[in-house]
């Protein structure tokens, strides 16, 4: 009798560690300590004895990897886990021949919250986006935290779960979540985008890892077109995946053999027409497709981990450069490099920046260190900070890159001590053919001449919008219609030729002068 009830619960150990979990059970406890000793099923004494759930013994002596579905999840888990209950959800809703689907949502800007506020603060924001979420959904949908600021969200089997009922599940939620948010640090608001797949448009018998998958890269076409970006996966985003995964193994190899170079633009000094520095810019040299631009291959390297090599590469060829014009007579002031969020953070940033600058023998003054306004806005605190803060006091110069597309503060100009402003093109754009712009452009050079502050004006590509930007006090211009990007040697080659046609026209006004 012992061997067939034994069976019996291996056999059905879901329902039965259900029918035996709870309040009920507490009037058979006796009789089923006995019935255990009778019996001879040691595991059902220890439970009964311990008062431990059956279902999670029972359910483990069966199938140590299977989720009991009916029970809540906790507020965080893994991909493996995530996967298993998806796989779960979909074998339920084939049986029923109903259907299922996933969505993942990204909370953009609790990322921001950790380093502004800490992490006490992000995690309250956390478990408030996991309560909304919730709160949006129905009994048996699952959701749980994936990552720090990732969510992944499992529906119950259900008769209708087509795009227009997933879109609009997809922004109620999106509207829930994106209402400000209290917290002992402050009031918070945070855009979210969500990427969703129905188990429905998986291919064949497609299983958790698919549609986990195919949610996922939903949500990577959301957050490119974000803030607050909705997608649902298509099998296009199939293709277009493939072609980035393409794209990356191949950007990986290009660093790894020297095809990502630095190419450099001048910068030219309006009140004395001199060449005051360059910046520096990578190109990738493909062999078959000629020259890829950054915006197709900087995402890939990022997403892959490998900005913080491709710095390297361009922090060396740029010294190196900078070195070879001084021995050949070539004036070139400084060299600007651009440093992502993801280098900045870096503890070992500055250390590594002395010994690169001790190496070819050049003072930190010949250094320009570019950063995107956003970074300075988002990082008041922490180890970004404390690099920008410790660069500029090692003698480089701060330019604060495409300002005027941000929010940086005129109290964090002063903490992180920037040098220079790079208004971004858009500011500069039809400048001389456009009142309001003129009047926009104005005010942001006012500004700065106010802090003491140096401006370099990007995207320059006209005669008239030079002429106008040093008439309106704009100390730096760079932009096609002075240069276009170019290799080190060309760059000498050119600025050889820019000395002689400064110097003939110095001359030829000399000489008209004496006339």
């Amino acid at each position: 009798m012992g061997q067939m009830l034994r069976a019996a619960l291996m056999r059905h150990p879901a329902q039965i560690a259900r029918w035996l979990h709870g309040t009920h059970m507490l009037a058979f406890l006796p009789a089923g300590a006995l019935a255990g000793f009778w019996i001879g099923g040691e595991v059902l004494l220890v439970v009964l004895a311990i008062g431990m759930p059956l279902a999670y013994v029972l359910a483990g002596q069966a199938d140590h990897g299977t989720l009991d579905p009916d029970r809540p999840l906790p507020d965080l888990i893994d991909l493996a886990t995530a996967t298993a209950l998806a796989d779960q959800i979909i074998a339920r809703a084939a049986a029923a021949k109903l259907g299922t689907a996933c969505l993942l949502v990204e909370a953009e800007g609790l990322d921001a919250v950790r380093r502004r506020a800490g992490d006490t603060v992000a995690q309250e924001l956390q478990d408030s986006v996991l309560q909304r979420l919730r709160s949006q959904l129905r009994r048996g949908d699952r959701v749980a935290r994936i990552g720090d600021s990732r969510f992944v969200v499992l529906l119950s089997p259900s008769l209708r779960l087509d795009l227009d009922a997933l879109l609009l599940m997809s922004y109620r939620m999106q509207r829930a979540l994106e209402e400000p948010a209290e917290t002992e640090g402050g009031t918070h608001f945070l855009s979210v985008a969500i990427g969703f797949c129905a188990s429905s448009r998986l291919r064949g018998d497609g299983g958790g890892a698919q549609l986990l998958d195919a949610a996922a890269t939903a949500l990577t076409e959301a957050l490119a077109h974000g803030p607050s970006a909705v997608r649902a996966w298509s099998e296009s985003m199939r293709v277009q995946r493939h072609a980035r995964k393409t794209l990356l193994e191949e950007a990986e190899r290009a660093l790894a053999k020297g095809q990502i170079q630095p190419w450099f633009q001048p910068q030219l000094c309006t009140s004395t027409g001199a060449i005051s520095g360059v910046e520096v810019l990578a190109r990738w040299l493909h062999p078959d497709r000629g020259i890829v631009s950054p915006d197709d291959f900087l995402t890939a390297l990022e997403d892959a981990g490998h900005l913080d090599r491709l710095s390297e590469v361009m922090l060396d060829a740029s010294l190196s450069a900078l070195r070879q014009w001084d021995e050949t007579g070539i004036a070139i002031p400084r060299v600007s490099v651009n440093f992502s969020d993801t280098e900045l953070r870096n503890p070992r940033l500055v250390t590594r920046l002395k010994w690169d600058l001790d190496r070819f023998g050049l003072p930190a003054s010949r250094l320009g260190v570019e950063v995107l306004e956003t970074v300075i806005a988002d990082a008041p605190e922490g180890v970004v900070a404390r690099n920008i803060t410790a660069l500029s006091q090692l003698g480089c110069q701060i330019d604060l890159d495409d300002f005027g597309t941000g929010h940086a503060s005129i109290t964090a100009l002063r903490r992180f001590a920037v040098h220079r402003l790079k208004i971004d093109r858009s500011f500069v754009t039809r400048v001389d053919r456009d009142e309001d712009q003129r009047r926009m452009l104005a005010a942001v050079l006012g500004l700065a001449d106010r802090l003491g502050l140096e401006t370099v004006a990007e995207g320059v590509e006209s005669v008239a919008e030079h002429t106008l930007l040093a008439q309106l006090g704009c100390d730096h211009v760079q932009g096609f219609g002075i240069a276009r990007p170019m290799p080190a040697d060309q760059l000498a080659d050119w600025a050889r030729g820019y000395a002689e046609r400064v110097a003939k026209a110095q001359n030829i006004g000399r000489s008209a002068g004496t006339g």
